[in-house]
């Protein structure tokens, strides 16, 4: 199955509580007759769905408004809904920043499946001809250097670490270092989970910006913010206080083949205005693939019959 493919099918279990349901209310707005505007049964039924996929009720709203205004050009509901929702990611969809090499930091809180993407990124990017170096800079946890180095080792790339309760921004310094005099591009620095509550750990992320930012021009390039899928809305207040606190310019979603909730990417690109680079798309080294808008939103809107 090609990357897209995979985007695409790991969306089953969305699919599956919406699909049927989406198709019925297409038939109830077909049976008025395209030159007749949505009514507000149609309306109120296509709110209630999309809530239920756990878009939003703010990017609900903007597209139910949408279609209600648009409904008497003659555009099925489902062209409709789609073009909307397409424009929702197209808006914050913006290049990655890149250096010489690239460094990008990954955050997010314990549990999100942080440590695990760092490895399964790598593994992506090396795939792509890239030469991945990952920094251990959670030093916090012993097991959590332990778990990097199994993914690094699976993803065939390097690792610099250092003992337990060393500093983490020394570490940083030391995989940049690393990775300059050896040619590493990217370098993926994984960091302790955290709330951004949590004043010394924020503090301590600020630190390794700046000792990042001294060694290679504009780093870090890329923040990476983990959001678990499977917490749908329950995840977005938390990562708005966190992304603006971190810097951070890009989501990655994982678990997204976990949930019934996948609509979640649509609520997460309008209401943080931030793009989502990759998606979590299962548990082994390759289930990390490139986010495109198109196919997840061909995806999850796709024809039944």
């Amino acid at each position: 199955m090609s990357i897209l493919g995979r985007l695409r099918d790991s969306l089953s279990r969305t699919k599956q509580q919406i699909v049927g349901r989406f198709e019925d209310i297409i038939r109830q707005a077909d049976d008025r007759g395209r030159s007749h505007p949505v009514d507000v049964d149609t309306l109120e039924a296509l709110e209630e769905l999309l809530i239920s996929a756990d878009i939003g009720v703010d990017a609900t709203a903007r597209i139910t408004a949408a279609v209600k205004a648009r409904s008497s050009t003659g555009e099925g509901l489902r062209d409709l809904v789609k073009r909307e929702i397409r424009g929702i990611f197209e808006a914050v969809d913006q290049p990655a920043p890149t250096g010489r090499p690239t460094v990008t930091l990954v955050v997010g809180v314990n549990g999100t499946g942080k440590t695990t993407t760092v490895g399964k990124l790598a593994k992506l990017l090396k795939r792509e001809g890239q030469t991945p170096l990952i920094c251990a800079a959670d030093t916090f946890r012993a097991a959590a250097v332990e778990q990097l180095e199994i993914w690094a080792a699976r993803a065939g790339v390097g690792v610099v670490r250092a003992r337990e309760g060393a500093d983490p921004a020394a570490v940083v310094y030391d995989a940049i270092s690393s990775g300059l005099a050896k040619g590493c591009d990217p370098i993926l620095i994984d960091t302790a989970g955290r709330l951004h509550t949590r004043v010394n750990l924020m503090n301590e992320l600020d630190k390794i910006r700046r000792v990042a930012a001294r060694e290679v021009p504009g780093a870090p390039h890329q923040v990476l913010l983990v959001l678990d899928a499977t917490v749908g809305q329950n995840g977005l207040t938390q990562a708005r206080e966190f992304t603006g606190v971190a810097g951070v310019n890009g989501i990655v979603l994982t678990k997204l083949d976990g949930t019934a909730k996948g609509g979640v990417a649509v609520a997460i690109a309008h209401d943080l205005k931030l793009p989502i680079r990759y998606a979590g798309v299962g548990e082994g080294i390759d289930d990390l693939v490139p986010f495109d808008a198109r196919e997840y939103v061909d995806g999850l809107f796709e024809q039944k019959w």
